[in-house]
């Protein structure tokens, strides 16, 4: 059985993008972008929804022929594009680099890909997380909190029926103040 982690970055107030999908905020630096890179490089398989596959998509495919390109975004745009993922749309007709697209229900499909053999998934972008979240698909949380109110936009977490125990696995300090913790789902 594959595991399922969710990790985002967030405000201190609880948001992974500010009103307008205003992500200035969080911009990494050199050692958070190389831990972010590090956890591509170690993910098996990779799960979008839309937006944040748009996002994604619009930018790492070519970001390693960019002028400037540091060797930190030439590694990670590698790791990006190899990367197996699958994208959960309805809306999306065409995917490429490494990926497929899921039309069907979300939780289903997650669900259906949890129980094969496999490297871990990861999960990224908030309605998609939050279904899984929901329905009780994830196993760890990894949660990089910068030192920065933004006062609303795009929560982390969402509501949720029943309570969900989680146990510290790690936590790590990386310059300007950001602090990630890690929690494992207690089943």
């Amino acid at each position: 059985m594959r595991k399922l982690a969710f990790g985002m970055n967030q405000s201190l107030d609880g948001y992974i993008a500010a009103p307008g999908d205003d992500l200035g905020w969080s911009v990494p630096s050199d050692e958070l972008f190389q831990w972010w890179s590090d956890r591509v490089g170690a993910t098996g398989l990779a799960l979008y929804g839309r937006r944040l596959w748009e996002t994604m998509s619009s930018h790492w495919p070519t970001a390693d022929q960019q002028p400037g390109a540091t060797p930190a975004q030439i590694e990670f745009a590698r790791r990006w594009r190899d990367m197996p993922k699958v994208v959960f749309s309805s809306t999306t007709s065409t995917v490429d680099w490494n990926t497929r697209l899921v039309t069907d229900d979300a939780v289903t499909e997650i669900t259906r890909l949890k129980n094969q053999d496999g490297g871990s998934m990861d999960v990224g972008g908030a309605t998609l997380a939050a279904a899984a979240m929901r329905a009780g698909l994830i196993d760890e949380y990894a949660i990089v909190t910068h030192p920065v109110l933004v006062g609303g936009g795009t929560p982390f977490f969402t509501a949720l029926d029943n309570w969900v125990k989680l146990s510290l696995v790690e936590t790590r300090t990386f310059p300007d103040g950001v602090v990630l913790t890690r929690y494992e789902t207690r089943r």
